[in-house]
């Protein structure tokens, strides 16, 4: 295992109203649980209403008292550039609110199963998850292929193509090309690293290239953009001293019945003691997934149906699967 990082540093995630604050009382428990030692802060990021949220994003008060109690700093920022119109935006923007220094921010659907001290970050060479699959670009028949794709956003942006492929993967097979899931990431620069994010995703949603005349933005503009600040920086796909992110440090779970019939028995096992006492399981039970699966014990049931090692390849088939189980509950 990876030594200590020496140097301090915050994780960050964002929460608001609805689904995203009932996962941030499992992110912030499950990562007091599993780094009661951690130097750096522990920040929830919340967006303000404004003309950009007309609803109100606010949290509840008794998730914010139990996230508070937790240790957790919530911290407003203002979405001036997204917000509903593209959630996925407030992982952009929300750095901007940040204190200098490094980071490292994981999606708010993230359980912690094991201390981060034994991650080996350097934030000199940013990163993020390799979780991923083939979701973005999509090349029509009759091109641009992937490389025409992402050239031309390298080379908009002054940055050098070809020392960010993988010459392990042939030519136009999607892996060649650096694309990251951004469920995490980090950088040496909070503030720094989301004005160089928000530049590339704002410049590629309305000074599109032809490029990409025939390829969806919503919801994979982070997603294009995230490679594009990461190589800028120096950074690059993950080394062997990150593992344990998407590994036996953290689950990036995306959906609580994804999380029953996939994940790492450690991951159910954190979950289930997390939301065992009566003031969480009080908020957990205003959501049917949550409720079914959490607190009416539906996930065992669900997670005995599903043997890991025999899993659909792919997560849209093991979508369908529950489906046809009737047990995709959200």
């Amino acid at each position: 295992m990876t030594p200590a990082t020496p140097q301090p540093f915050n994780v960050f995630c964002v929460v608001q109203r609805g689904r995203l604050e009932q996962e941030a009382v499992l992110f912030a428990l499950s990562f007091r649980a599993a780094n009661p030692d951690f130097r750096g802060r522990l920040l929830m990021a919340e967006p303000v209403q404004n003309d950009k949220w007309p609803q109100s994003p606010r949290i509840s008060d008794p998730v914010r008292d139990l996230l508070t109690g937790a240790g957790a700093e919530i911290i407003p920022f203002e979405s001036r550039h997204f917000g509903q119109s593209y959630p996925h935006g407030n992982k952009i923007e929300a750095l901007a609110a940040l204190p200098p220094g490094p980071f490292v921010f994981f999606d708010t659907d993230t359980i912690f199963t094991g201390p981060l001290s034994g991650v080996g970050f350097d934030f000199a060479r940013p990163s993020a998850s390799m979780r991923r699959s083939a979701t973005w670009p999509e090349p029509p028949l009759y091109g641009p292929g992937y490389t025409r794709i992402w050239k031309r956003l390298y080379d908009d942006f002054g940055l050098d193509f070809e020392s960010s492929l993988d010459r392990t993967k042939r030519d136009e097979y999607w892996e060649r090309y650096l694309y990251f899931n951004a469920g995490w990431f980090f950088g040496a620069d909070a503030p720094a690293f989301g004005e160089r994010f928000l530049n590339y995703a704002h410049r590629i949603r309305w000074n599109t290239p032809p490029e990409l005349a025939c390829q969806a933005l919503d919801p994979w503009l982070d997603q294009i953009a995230l490679p594009l600040v990461i190589h800028s920086f120096g950074g690059g796909r993950p080394g062997p001293d990150l593992a344990g992110l998407d590994g036996d440090v953290s689950c990036h779970y995306r959906w609580l019945a994804l999380l029953y019939a996939r994940e790492s028995a450690a991951a159910v096992e954190m979950l289930e003691r997390i939301a065992a006492p009566a003031e969480v399981r009080a908020i957990l039970a205003g959501r049917e997934a949550q409720r079914l699966l959490i607190c009416e014990g539906q996930g065992r049931a669900l997670r005995a149906r599903f043997a890991r090692d025999g899993l659909p390849p792919t997560e849209a088939l093991l979508r369908d699967a529950l489906r046809d189980s009737g047990l995709w509950l959200r």
